[in-house]
């Protein structure tokens, strides 16, 4: 996390994407990977996952914001821009961090897929067995 003048840069983290947000005071743009929020995310529950921050402070249309996002699913991604532009409202105004903390914003979920394990069909998942 790091300012450059009036932009605050928040980094957010879920599975494995990472997102880059770059927060600045203006009208509510949001752009990902230089495409508008709903055109990057079709889906409503991953535009909602995104804009929770800023509704649970009440920026809806004081700030634009520009994120770079890169690995895993639309999934990880809504929740690595989340974590991202909780970390940014933070910077831009501290008053916003026990709303976020409140909410479960900061907290990022370490949660990551299990690793395949040698001599197993999947992490946890043993071949058939077959007695004869």
């Amino acid at each position: 996390m790091s300012t450059k003048g009036n932009t605050k840069v928040g980094t957010g983290r879920r599975k494995t994407s990472v997102a880059r947000v770059f927060i600045q005071p203006g009208t509510g743009k949001i752009q990902v990977n230089g495409k508008p929020l709903e055109e990057y995310f079709v889906h409503k529950e991953h535009v909602y996952m995104v804009m929770q921050p800023l509704v649970a402070t009440a920026n809806e249309d004081k700030v634009d914001i520009s994120v770079n996002v890169k690995g895993g699913g639309l999934t990880g991604q809504a929740g690595a821009i989340r974590h991202g532009i909780a970390r940014a409202l933070v910077l831009l105004d501290e008053t916003n961090r026990s709303a976020l903390r409140a909410n479960g914003f900061l907290t990022r979920d370490s949660r990551m897929v299990e690793r395949k394990k040698y001599g197993q069909r999947k992490a946890r998942r043993r071949f058939q067995f077959s007695k004869r």
